[in-house]
């Protein structure tokens, strides 16, 4: 993730010595690599660099002013770095004095005095004086500059004595007022001189900047000095002690919220001189909503006091509002919990009222003051340090997220705390005492972590909720659906046990009596249940309050009752009690029966249900009662659930809540229906016969021979059937969210465009959609219908062809987006010119001009036609039918006609000629009104004519000066075709026209100078302007095109971007504002260290396959590539290296099909590109557009001068309404350690204008005690902006004295709004650009450091108080944007404002994604298509109308808002959210909020591409939902949805992965019932049994689990996906290629990682984040690491799943020969060569044999290596061991405790098989004892020093271990001195095992089965032990035979590695294996172009050629 670190990247955390003496080499001395201690002196050298050029004595002084200070700051140099600095600067000075003093002309003071003066005249007052056009940046950047050099000169000065002239003093002294009011800005220049701003002018900026200035009235403090423009914000800094930044930052924050509300409410601005109070309200309730339900809950009045004079109200109301704000923008991580800031705000908005109000002090008698008075950084120091001290010493006890839940308070529990009026004894002023504040005593490392009590008694402890780890979790959470299933299950057999088995059979009077016997499990259950919270919650006692502990008491004791009740009154309804009800009435006397007391108590039991279910019914009447804070209300719920802050309220609309009952009423009843049809009611009978059979005869030694009704084999036959009951709902939920989600998509119109054909069909209607959806509609316009029918018949009108006016905007965001297409390099120019529409309107040619790719042959065709006509009338009828049929053809014929008379009427200027032409056009336009053109002319010469056309739109297209007579030739050829070949009636004027003769006249020669020449005057070569030029262009394709254009665009990807959105455009969005009135929103995007830029090195570096990234993709895209060539004007790939220049647009290209930060940042940024675009659309007058936005884009030079021009208005408007930050958390660090990633930053900051950098800064400050040589670390939060210049002009004199940033920051900036985006300006001669351009606009201090919980939250925490606008998209860094989906963010945003179900806005709007990683290979094909599914019809069902839709990651848009001031974004509390994305939305819901999915826009998505990495990113969603499971979060859904809602709620989210569970416990649980039965004796003694022998319950039960499997969960929706977006011919096809590439083989695997790692964390922890990298896989993964990862979750089971499949196989009867054996095992075998194998058949070069032979060397170096400090588990078997085993050091008793009793499984195979030998007769319980004699006597043997590991290297070595390992313990002291003795020792035993075993075969008669047994029978109680020994580890360790425990453990991974290798190894010898893998692997990639076989082979060639060059 964007955050994080993966287990291959250990980034430093801080900057090493030796990397910074490392960096300070001549070139890098600057203000970048400074150590953070000595930051103050960066600015000094930034200076130096920047006038070394002009003056290096004045850069060696202030390099030397720098060193001193730098001495000053640090004079022991204690800091990290700083010796090696200042040794390193020292060392340069000497150098540079010698040089420099050599071209002094003057003293060092007089050299200073005179540059100063020079640089002020020369640089700061030419910009003032040029101020209409200078530059913010440039100007802020001088003056910057002149303060450094000016503190440099007094230091000068002040060492030679010499005063500082009176002309420089007051230069500095205006420098240093202008630097105070030039201070870098993020969006508004909020300084007096910046008035003039387009962003300025804006009157909704300045009528709320008005506002904010207001400060009439406000009681500053004494002393206070006043500023220029003082605002509220200002006094509420210099009354509460608020930062500058801070400050500064919300400030603009605020301007921006109540601009963008006021444009709203005001639609004619200019009337409106004053901010609109229902602006200022609507802001004000959105953030005030929660704390003022906050102050309800706590039954305290809100602080919100507003005066009574009118005047003053929004004054007082933006005071509270920036109170607020400031409040959130400094409170670091106390932002995660926002009753917490609601606390602090309370007391200080109280404060703020005070000192308005004057009011006097209870307390003190005095007027009412700020408690922390307004010191400089007083609130964070006294308010935000002191509770995020507490936060990070909790954090710390968690010990990095291992530590149990219950020992230390997370987040939550924190904020918990402020949900009980007890969080007023915390006071105010805080006191330190409180216990809030207090932690228990540190506690000793135990072994096993168990919580020691406090001795102090004071830590609160946990509040409100306990994360225990326990399965009991998913009982306790969701207990209303477990005793559903239960009380069904228990119906259900009772009514097939009794009687016909018939439903009707239950109004049966005795039936009926023992289905009512479930009211009576009901009551256990839910006793079961207040046990369980009280057990689970007992760790939470401190902090409860006592009518939640009375309630709890009171729900045992009332359960309890009710359990004794209604068993009591059951047993007293019958005259013949049966069973247990006969022994309740013997306990309580035989009294008179009586049902109708039963059915009483049954009433009254039930009456809560009742009326639940009746507010059910009325969820508004819920509603209200569970927001009501009336105490009678409050007394009526609390029984019912305890009162909470959150999850109150949730209910939705009667139509929602019908819509998802149905759904879960048919759902259920399918469900019901077919459990009790096909899995219990057949089982009934034959369960019956078998309690009958009397056994007699065991196989082993039965301990209850004489136990009735067979409970062994009913227990067996029943669990499997058991469990698949609890776990196929999980089936039935993907069956009807299958066709339900697919009905919905089809009446959603989703796929009725999906091909280019489907698109041309409905091209007509294109422009209306455009203009329909993404262009605002106009005040007359009315306005469109919405509704489900609207959607259905959404129609959009054609527009005619001969119509230009209503195409002009669609031409413009039509254009824009096929230039996108041709940037993106997914179409070539042809293409491009193909599929552009003309950009510049044509007021000659009054029609569409559609798109050529449409017309292409068109003209051809028509021309071919119609020279075949020769009168024939077939033939003319022909025509006109095809042209009336086939519209474009028509468009064509129409756009040609028009355009070869606009082109004639251009070119002829002679009024003669002019006359002709007239003549000719009239009459063929006479002849097309009366429908007589084919018939009059002869069109057999149209050929001709068309050819002479095609000549001269070559030569317009030339347009050559010395053309110009061959074009006078051309039109007589023209016009003697028309005349003479085609009119066959004389032109008039033509015949009164001449050539110049004189006929008539006289027979003289007329002068050569007055002879007239026909077409003598031509208006030729035509201008050169891009509007004639296109003309021409097009002209000439629509001529010469003549083959169709039925595959434009060829690219795959561009088919599918192009057809979507058309698509999208047919479905029901909201329709668009203007820019102007649309809803502001920001882009965050959270990055830690993965690629921005590819390097040059990276691309070309091979793999061992010799494979180079950049082959790689020219390999899979290889018509981007090709495109790309000709975008840069390349020929080759050669060409391309010899270019210096393209080095970067190489780069680039590669980026952008990686998943890297430049992908995604060009992705966000066409945003911002399409808000201008539209913004221009919105505002451009008709003459504008006309002339089309491409010309104002490319006169944007000339707009920007002007500060009140449209483009300059677009650009502002873009700005007031998006805002992209991308948080960079090591950002500084890689600053200052001069790594590449910061450069690359940079270039995209340069790149994109716009974009900012957060960051979090670590500097190094001296401790101030002078005594100490410490260091203290400061920490904050930084933002960051390119300080770019508008212009440079070459001409200007100011000039920038750093030419060589200069001219890099020239070629960038000429660049800017071109193909290439940048240009390499940053190099190793030129790094201080890097500082050049850089610009911190925030720094705000934080308490300490930032991540103190899990990496991704903190970090966007950190970067969200620098995010704008009233929304906020949460984007990843592996996502991707398209320009085309950019265009309709404004209609999403509009969603906001609906109210969905009827009742809330939405808070969390769900959008849809592409997996844009889909053909790399077969395995990222199933994960695409699998992800894809979800994002699409999994979500779009889980919104409506399930409405249980959370966040599941990016890229969903929040209400920012909203969610501000509920806790952010997401949840940071380290482990348990882990999956921190969900958590949003499920805080989001709890909260009130609402959570929809809208398919009409989608974002890219990048996801995993192999299978370790598929592997690990599953492991993780697996992690992260069994810590679900445990959170507090999940248990509030289960409880406080209803009952259908919490089914959706728990199928949807850890259900899923509980279902998986009990899929895989399945299987485990039949194969160990066969295990008992068969060794037991009792499946040979029943074999003749139906329901041994043929059990169709149980074929069915098997093959539900084989369903779930083979994926049946996610192929279903996917195929349906696939049918409703692409055909359901596609959709077949996929389905049969995913089968030919093991499909359910990939899905068998998953479901083992998915159940490994849910369950392992449920029962000992262990969640992690799994950093699974973004690159590109196609390299071989070794066989070590392989076995590293997938051993435990998946070869161990394997193996497992193997031997009691061999076991049922040797010993079972029952199946042998009968397909019922195949159908029930071969699904079983199918999971275990799928966990063996799957990892090596998925491998990348998995069967060659060099890798083979390379693999098993690794893999011996790998098992035999020693571990120890400081080894990885990458190197050695032994530090691997250790890790795995770490869950159990943290897991506790109760992991321990069922760790072991998991273990004892593996000792009923040796009980069993002991008995099955032939050498044992008897079936003594001796023999049992007997062989665990033998097992301990091997042990003994085995108990071995460290030294027998070197002998292990081989299988050779693992049969010593089994022959030799008694010797082993005197290796290390026998084998140097008695070497031989050590041998003979060694010989003996080798000889002795033999012995023995010859002599058990001869004498016993012990055969090779007897053998095989023994291998069975010890091999898993070896295990059993080893798994026992790793839980008791701290036991085994004192016991002194850890090591033996060790040897036995490398000795069992010995025989799995070599049973996993030697398969593979064989199938290697065969090479059409390893082709067979190949194809499967890589056959999605080879429809793409792909040769894998040559990218596996190696490109050894090209590799070494390309590093050449």
């Amino acid at each position: 993730m964007a955050y994080r670190r993966g287990p291959e990247q250990q980034p430093p955390r801080r900057i090493l010595r030796t990397q910074t003496a490392g960096n300070l080499g001549e070139a890098m001395m600057d203000s970048e690599v400074v150590p953070s201690s000595l930051v103050e002196i960066a600015p000094i050298l930034r200076v130096a660099n920047e006038v070394e050029s002009s003056n290096p004595r004045v850069a060696y002084l202030c390099r030397f002013y720098a060193f001193e200070k730098a001495h000053r700051l640090d004079p022991t140099s204690s800091g990290r770095g700083v010796r090696q600095f200042k040794t390193a600067l020292l060392q340069r000075l000497e150098r540079e004095n010698e040089v420099t003093l050599a071209g002094r002309a003057k003293s060092d003071a007089r050299e200073m005095q005179s540059f100063y003066q020079h640089y002020y005249k020369k640089y700061i007052q030419a910009l003032q004086q040029a101020a209409d056009k200078a530059d913010r940046a440039q100007l802020t950047k001088a003056y910057q500059t002149a303060a450094v050099l000016f503190d440099v000169l007094q230091a000068v000065n002040l060492t030679e004595s010499v005063e500082v002239a009176d002309e420089i003093l007051l230069a500095h002294n205006k420098v240093k007022e202008k630097t105070e009011i030039y201070v870098p800005y993020n969006i508004l220049p909020l300084d007096p001189d910046s008035a003039n701003q387009a962003i300025m002018r804006f009157s909704e900026i300045q009528v709320s900047v008005a506002a904010l200035r207001n400060t009439r009235g406000l009681p500053w403090p004494k002393g206070y000095k006043k500023k220029v423009d003082q605002d509220i914000l200002d006094w509420l800094q210099a009354m509460f002690g608020f930062q500058k930044d801070n400050v500064a930052n919300q400030r603009e924050h605020l301007i921006l919220l109540l601009a963008n509300g006021h444009v709203r409410q005001v639609p004619k601005l200019d009337q409106q001189p004053k901010l609109d109070d229902r602006a200022l309200t609507d802001v004000m309730k959105k953030l005030f909503k929660n704390y003022k339900k906050w102050c309800k809950y706590l039954g305290r009045k809100s602080s919100l006091w507003l005066p009574t004079i009118q005047q003053d109200v929004q004054q007082r109301k933006l005071l509270y509002m920036g109170l607020y704000l400031l409040i959130w923008g400094e409170a670091a991580n106390l932002r995660f919990m926002p009753e917490c800031l609601c606390y602090i705000y309370h007391h200080m908005a109280f404060e703020l009222y005070g000192s308005l109000s004057g009011s006097v002090s209870p307390m003190t008698g005095e007027n009412v003051k700020p408690t922390y008075g307004g010191e400089e950084e007083a609130f964070l120091k006294k308010v935000v340090t002191p509770i995020y001290e507490t936060i990070a010493k909790e954090a710390e006890r968690s010990k990095s997220g291992k530590s149990k839940h219950s020992q230390w308070r997370n987040y939550d529990d924190l904020n918990e705390y402020f949900w009980s009026v007890d969080c007023f004894r915390l006071g105010w002023p805080m006191r330190a005492d409180a216990d809030f504040f207090h932690l228990p005593p540190k506690q000793s490392n135990s072994s096993n972590d168990e919580e020691k009590k406090p001795t102090a008694g004071r830590w609160m402890g946990k509040i409100n909720f306990v994360e225990i780890r326990s399965f009991w979790h998913i009982f306790r959470s969701f207990y209303r659906m477990w005793s559903f299933y239960i009380l069904s299950l228990q119906a259900m057999v009772i009514l097939s046990w009794n009687g016909s088995g018939k439903l009707s059979s239950i109004f049966d009077g005795d039936v009926f009596k023992k289905v009512m016997s479930i009211f009576i499990t009901a009551a256990i259950l839910k006793l079961a249940q207040a046990i369980l919270d009280v057990i689970l919650g007992w760790k939470a006692r401190n902090s409860m309050p006592f009518y939640v502990k009375l309630r709890y008491l009171l729900k045992v004791v009332s359960a309890a009752a009710w359990v004794i009740i209604l068993p009591v009154t059951y047993a007293y309804s019958w005259k013949n009690p049966p069973g247990f009800a006969q022994t309740i009435k013997k306990w309580f006397g035989n009294s008179p029966s009586s049902s109708s007391l039963f059915i009483l108590f049954v009433f009254i039991y039930l009456s809560p249900n009742m009326l639940s279910a009746l507010l059910f019914l009325f969820p508004f009447i819920r509603r209200f009662l569970e927001r009501s804070n009336n105490k009678i209300v409050v007394l009526m719920m609390w029984w019912s659930q305890p009162r909470l802050y959150v999850g109150r309220a949730m209910h939705e609309s009667a139509l929602s809540l019908f819509k998802y009952t149905m759904f879960w009423v048919l759902l259920i009843m399918a469900k019901l229906a077919f459990s009790y049809y096909v899995e219990i009611k057949p089982l009934v009978g034959p369960t019956r016969a078998i309690m009958d059979v009397q056994i007699m005869t065991y196989h082993w030694h039965e301990f209850f021979p004489h136990a009735k009704k067979n409970v062994g084999v009913v227990a067996a036959l029943w669990a499997p059937i058991v469990i698949v009951y609890f776990m196929d709902t999980q089936i039935w939920y993907a069956i009807f969210s299958t066709i339900f989600g697919g009905l919905y998509g089809a009446f959603r119109r989703l796929g009725e465009i999906r091909t280019l054909e489907l698109l041309r069909s409905r091209f007509q209607s294109l422009p209306g959609a455009f203009n329909a959806c993404l262009i605002p509609e106009e005040k007359n316009e009315k306005s469109k219908k919405g509704g489900l029918l609207a959607t259905l018949s959404r129609k959009f009108d054609e527009i005619p062809s001969n119509k230009a006016k209503p195409a002009t905007k669609f031409a413009q965001l039509w254009n824009k987006i096929i230039t996108s297409f041709r940037d993106e390099d997914l179409i070539d120019n042809r293409e491009m010119s193909l599929l552009l529409v003309p950009y510049w309107d044509d007021p000659d040619l009054d029609l569409i001009r559609w798109p050529p790719f449409l017309l292409a042959s068109k003209i051809p065709i028509a021309v071919d036609m119609a020279k075949d006509i020769n009168g024939k009338e077939s033939k003319v009828s022909e025509l006109k039918k095809r042209l009336q049929q086939d519209q474009y053809m028509q468009s064509a014929v129409r756009e040609c006609y028009a355009s070869f008379i606009n082109i004639i009427n251009f070119l002829v200027q002679g009024e003669r000629e002019k006359l002709v032409m007239n003549d000719i056009f009239n009459k063929v336009d006479d002849l097309i009104r009366n429908e007589k053109l084919m018939s009059e002319l002869n069109m057999g010469a149209l050929p001709d004519l068309y050819e002479l056309f095609v000549k001269l739109i070559e030569y317009l297209l030339n347009n050559n000066k010395e053309d110009k007579d061959k074009v006078v030739i051309l039109l007589l050829d023209m016009l003697e075709v028309v005349t003479r070949d085609i009119m066959e009636d004389p032109i008039s004027s033509l015949l009164d026209s001449t050539h110049g003769g004189s006929y008539g006249k006289n027979e003289g020669m007329t002068p050569l100078d007055q002879q007239h020449q026909f077409f003598g005057e031509l208006n030729f070569p035509v201008p050169d302007t891009e509007a004639w030029k296109e003309k021409i262009r097009r002209l000439n394709l629509l001529l010469t095109v003549k083959e169709s254009a039925m595959d434009v665009p060829s690219n795959i990807d561009a088919k599918r971007r192009i057809s979507f959105f058309s698509n999208s455009l047919y479905m029901d969005m909201p329709p668009a504002p203007r820019v102007q009135n649309m809803l502001s929103f920001s882009v965050l995007t959270p990055y830690y260290q993965e690629d921005v830029l590819f390097s040059l090195k990276a691309l070309e570096e091979p793999n061992e396959d010799a494979v180079s990234i950049i082959f790689y993709l020219q390999k899979i895209f290889p018509d981007e590539w090709k495109n790309f060539l000709e975008r840069v004007e390349c020929s080759s790939e050669e060409e391309l290296r010899r270019q210096e220049d393209l080095e970067e647009e190489l780069r680039l290209w590669a980026s952008y099909r990686g998943q890297t930060l430049t992908r995604t940042v060009r992705g966000m940024m066409y945003y911002r590109k399409a808000l201008e675009l539209q913004a221009f659309l919105d505002m451009a007058k008709e003459e504008d557009l006309k002339k089309g936005y491409k010309a104002a884009e490319s006169n944007s030079e000339e707009h920007s001068k002007s500060e009140w021009s449209l483009w300059s208005q677009c650009l502002a408007l873009a700005d007031m309404k998006f805002t992209f930050v991308v948080s960079c958390q090591q950002y500084s660090i890689d600053k200052r350690a001069g790594h590449d990633r910061a450069k690359d930053i940079l270039k995209l900051m340069t790149t994109y204008p716009s974009l900012r950098v957060a960051y979090i800064d670590e500097v190094e400050k001296t401790s101030k005690d002078k005594s100490k040589k410490t260091e203290e670390k400061v920490y904050y939060s930084a933002l960051a902006k390119a300080a770019l210049p508008k212009s440079i002009d070459s001409s200007d004199p100011v000039q920038n004295l750093d030419q060589a940033a200069e001219e890099h920051i020239r070629i960038r900036w000429l660049l800017m709004g071109q193909v290439k985006p940048y240009i390499h300006y940053c190099n190793a001669e030129a790094n201080q650009c890097l500082d050049f351009l850089l610009q911190d606009i925030y720094r705000i201090k934080l308490p300490g450091p930032a991540i103190l919980g899990e990496g991704k939250p903190e970090n966007q925490n950190h970067a969200i108080i620098f995010t704008r606008g009233e929304c906020l998209q949460t984007i990843d860094m592996n996502q991707d944007n398209y320009m085309e989906e950019a265009f309709k963010m404004r209609n999403l945003l509009e969603e906001f404002l609906k109210k969905h179900d009827g009742i809330r806005n939405p808070t969390i709007l769900g959008l849809r994604e592409h997996i844009f990683t889909g053909s790399v290979s077969s395995l990222a094909w199933f994960m695409s298509n699998q992800e894809n599914s979800f994002v699409t019809i999994g979500q779009r069902l889980l919104a409506n109308p399930l409405r249980v839709r959370f966040h599941y990651g990016h890229p969903d848009v929040f209400d920012r808002l909203f969610h501000l001031t509920r806790g952010g974004v997401s949840k940071a509390s380290r482990v348990i959210n882990l999956s921190e994305d969900i958590f949003a939305g499920i805080n989001s819901t709890l909260r009130e909020g609402s959570v929809t999915h809208h398919e009409y826009i989608q974002v890219g998505k990048g996801r995993d591409v192999g299978l370790n990495q598929i592997s690990m990113f599953e492991a993780k969603i697996a992690n992260g939902n069994g810590e679900q499971t445990l959170s507090r979060d999940i248990y509030r859904l289960g409880h406080r949805f209803d009952f259908f809602r919490m089914m959706s709620c728990y199928f949807t989210t850890v259900g899923f992965y509980f279902s998986t569970l009990l899929t895989v416990l399945t299987v485990y649980v039949f194969l160990y019932g066969r295990l008992y039965l068969v060794l037991s004796g009792l499946e040979k003694e029943m074999s003749n049994h139906p329901a041994i022998r043929d059990n169709k319950s149980l074929q069915v039960a098997l093959a539900s689990q084989s369903f779930v499997q083979i994926g049946f969960l996610m192929a279903l929706p996917m195929i349906v996906e696939i049918g409703l977006e692409k055909g359901f011919r596609k959709a077949l096809t996929d389905f049969i290629i995913m089968q030919l590439q093991l499909a359910p083989v990939f899905f068998t695997f998953s479901l083992g990682t998915k159940t490994h790692y849910y369950g392992r964390t449920l029962l000992h922890g262990g969640a992690e984040y799994r950093g699974t990298g973004r690159g590109f896989v196609v390299f071989h993964a070794r066989f070590a690491e392989n076995y590293r990862f997938y051993s435990r979750s998946h070869f161990v089971k394997g193996m497992e799943l193997m031997i009691l499949l061999l076991v049922y196989h040797i010993f079972g009867t029952s199946y042998k020969g009968t397909v019922a054996y195949v159908l029930i095992t071969i699904s079983i075998w199918i999971m275990v060569g799928t966990w063996l194998f799957a990892p090596f058949l998925f491998n990348p070069s998995g069967f060659e044999w060099q890798k083979i032979v390379d693999d098993w060397t690794d893999w011996n170096k790998w098992i035999s290596n020693r571990g120890g400090i400081g080894v990885s588990p990458e190197k050695s078997w032994e530090s691997w061991w250790a890790k795995e085993q770490e869950h159990l050091h943290y897991s506790g008793k109760r992991g321990i405790i069922a760790e072991i009793l998991l273990a004892l499984r593996f000792f009923i195979y040796q009980y069993g098989l002991v008995y099955h030998l032939n050498i044992t007769k008897s079936k003594s319980f001796l023999v049992y004892g007997v062989s665990w004699l033998v097992i301990f006597g091997i042990l003994c043997l085995m108990k071995p020093e460290a030294g027998t590991q070197h002998g292990h290297q081989s299988l050779y070595g693992w049969i010593h271990l089994q022959q030799g390992c008694a010797v082993s313990v005197g290796r290390r002291r026998f084998s140097a001195n008695f070497q031989l003795v050590f041998r003979l020792i060694k010989g003996l035993i080798f000889l002795a095992f033999f012995s023995i075993l010859i002599i058990l075969i001869v004498v016993p008669h012990m055969t090779f089965g007897d053998i095989l047994v023994c291998f069975l029978a010890i091999l898993p109680t070896g295990w059993g032990l080893l798994l026992i020994a790793q839980a008791c580890k701290p036991l085994v360790v004192k016991a002194g035979i850890w090591k033996s425990v060790r040897t036995l453990a490398r000795s069992y991974e010995l025989v799995m590695g070599l049973i996993l290798f030697i398969p593979v190894a064989f199938l290697a010898w065969f090479p059409f294996v390893s082709e067979f893998q190949t194809r499967m692997l890589f056959n999605q990639a080879f429809s793409r172009g792909l040769q894998i076989s040559r990218i596996l082979g190696g490109q050894r060639k090209d590799s070494s050629s390309n590093h050449k060059e």
